[in-house]
């Protein structure tokens, strides 16, 4: 302001208006009264009356300056201080400069007009009614002057705890915020390593921390509202008290209303508005001011605590040789809700050590269900879940699983990050690409850049980032591995791979069979069918589980038996039709789907109308 003298002239001269505004609205009422309606002359009355009107609307002319002369202050400041913070975020490399470049600087800006104003406001609006006090009698300055200067003290005394009270809070609240910025886009990454309490602990800390310093500004805030009481309302209650001894002591009639008018509306409202204005904002400005200053050190942020690896994710120590697991389930029982049907009801199943075990059922019987409850994420409604390591194996405790869902889990980092994520320590390179090779990922990793790439999630395909999952899995040597529909995004020679490369490496496998295929590589199956459940080899269950020779015959081309479909191998990678469908249509076609002249395959986009020409033998839509 010191730099924009000329500026804060013109503020002042236009707020003089305001001033004569404020001393017509007592002194040309207590005239109207004295020297008009109670002297019988109304004329004199109502000139006095038109005089008060007219300084209303020049007072309201010169408001109207003012706000051009308070932009011209406040504009050079915001410029100044976005100057500042962008200044200082390039050279410090400021995490927090976006919070001072969109919040704090335009609290800075609103905050020191309205600060401008009410005080300008207060200062012209006092003296003004201070004048006109004076000049319908001194003794009614004995009267107002004293409690309103009390009031202006007290509130004076609560500016500097006020502001320290203020600037906590939102040092609280810029830290909160920091934290949030770290943790929010990092939230799957928190889930997927198990680091929840940890996080939530200190993100609570923080907002109690928040919460703490908004009482303790609350509480100082409720000494405002007392000096308001003793500065604004108690010399209206005084006034009245002291009404008759003013009256014999010259003071007339009409006087002691213009006192009142120039208490209740003018010092009143003025001292009511630099209370909220100065209490709240100017507080808040003194605050933000110096946080936006460019020598202002950046506030030091604790480190997030350090994500604990999840449970049952990786074993302790050195990785060991993969055991094997076995899986015993006695009377499992699940269902999602008390009133719910059972998705699993009373359930005996026995996996041996080092079993492939493929489960296949129609879609929504519950096979996810079963793998969820096998990996420990869901707990059993009844019944009990036992996975034991072999007998002979080296780990000691609980054997390690791992669960790799149709929606495989990458985040942003490295390849080599990604793939060891299930690991105590980094993989060593000559290991991981050798996983890479037996899984089928050498090319996804050699267009990468290899290991040390950085990947983005949202550049892969589905199917990318199920083979980067499904690496993982396997380097983390779980002594059981459960892949539900883990493989439904890849091909099924990709998918074959897969899972040969797990089968060889050893350990419990359990597969949900996303194509019949898995069903005849695997030693056992597990057919779902609701309450009726099969178990045992593909030949076996071929004879007994009339369920499981639907599904085989829906995959098996027309004309060939299932013994005969099996030597023909890519053959059995279509996808299955949806059971008891009553037109026969398959609605996912893979390349070289057969033409049966049975089945209608829908393999445009939806909605889209096929032609004739456009099936594959090009014969007429009716033979088909």
């Amino acid at each position: 302001m010191r730099a924009r003298r000329r500026v804060v002239g013109r503020l002042a001269a236009w707020s003089v208006l305001e001033t004569a505004q404020t001393f017509l609205t007592g002194y040309a009422l207590a005239r109207a009264l004295d020297a008009g309606f109670l002297a019988g002359r109304v004329d004199v009355g109502l000139g006095w009356l038109a005089t008060a009107a007219l300084a209303v609307v020049v007072g309201a002319y010169g408001t109207g300056r003012v706000y051009g002369a308070v932009a011209a202050l406040v504009e050079p400041l915001r410029d100044r201080l976005v100057r500042h913070v962008v200044e200082r975020g390039v050279r410090d490399a400021d995490r927090g400069a976006l919070s001072r470049l969109t919040q704090q600087v335009e609290i800075a800006r609103d905050t020191f007009a309205g600060l401008v104003m009410v005080s300008r406001s207060f200062v012209f609006t006092a003296a003004g009614a201070l004048i006109g006090l004076f000049s319908l009698a001194p003794p009614l300055l004995l009267v107002v002057a004293p409690p309103l200067a009390a009031g202006v003290a007290l509130f004076a005394l609560t500016l500097r705890p006020l502001t320290r009270r203020q600037e906590a809070f939102l040092v609280a609240d810029e830290e909160l915020a920091d934290r949030l910025g770290v943790v929010c886009p990092g939230l799957r990454d928190i889930t997927a390593a198990g680091a929840e309490d940890p996080v939530a602990a200190d993100v609570g800390a923080r907002i109690s921390a928040e919460q703490r310093a908004a009482r303790s500004l609350a509480r100082w805030g409720v000494l405002r509202v007392v000096a308001l009481a003793i500065g604004g309302q108690l010399p209206i209650v005084l006034l009245l008290a002291t009404a008759p001894w003013l009256l014999a002591h010259g003071v007339t009639p009409g006087a002691l209303v213009g006192a009142l008018a120039y208490v209740t509306q003018s010092l009143l409202p003025a001292l009511q508005n630099l209370i909220h204005g100065l209490g709240t904002s100017g507080s808040r400005l003194a605050v933000v001011l110096r946080r936006l200053a460019p020598d202002t050190p950046a506030p030091t942020n604790a480190p997030i605590p350090e994500m604990a690896p999840a449970p049952d994710s990786a074993p302790p120590g050195p990785p060991a040789a993969v055991t094997f697991s076995s899986i015993t389930l006695s009377s499992l029982t699940f269902a999602y809700g008390p009133a719910s049907e059972p998705v699993i009801d009373d359930l005996d199943l026995s996996v041996p050590h080092g079993t492939h075990l493929a489960i296949v059922g129609p879609s929504g019987i519950g096979k996810s269900t079963l793998t969820a409850l096998m990996a420990g994420l869901l707990a059993p409604t009844g019944g009990s879940v036992d996975i034991r390591p072999a007998p002979d194996s080296p780990a000691p405790g609980h054997p390690v699983r791992v669960l790799i869902p149709q929606e495989a889990y990458v985040f942003t980092g490295t390849l080599a990050e990604n793939l060891g994520q299930l690991r105590p320590d980094p993989v060593p390179e000559r290991e991981l690409l050798a996983a890479a090779e037996a899984l089928g990922l050498s090319a996804l990793l050699d267009r990468l850049g290899g290991p040390t790439a950085e990947v983005d999630p949202g550049t892969l395909s589905s199917g990318e980032r199920q083979l980067i999952a499904l690496t993982r899995a396997y380097l983390a040597r779980a002594s059981l591995a459960l892949l539900d529909e883990a493989t439904c995004h890849l091909d099924p020679a990709a998918e074959e791979r897969v899972e040969r490369a797990f089968a060889r490496r050893g350990g419990t496998l359990v597969v949900v069979a996303h194509r019949i295929s898995s069903a005849l590589r695997a030693d056992r199956v597990l057919v779902m069918d609701g309450r009726r459940t099969t178990y045992g080899s593909h030949d076996d269950l071929l004879e007994r589980s009339p369920l499981y020779r639907d599904l085989v015959g829906a995959w098996s081309p027309s004309g060939r038996t299932p013994a005969a479909s099996a030597a023909h191998q890519p053959e059995w990678s279509h996808p299955a039709l949806p059971l008891r469908d009553p037109d026969g249509v398959d609605a996912v076609a893979g390349a070289g789907l057969p033409c049966d002249r049975r089945h209608v395959v829908a393999y445009g986009p939806v909605g889209q109308m096929e032609a004739s020409g456009d099936l594959r033998d090009g014969g007429a839509l009716g033979s088909q």
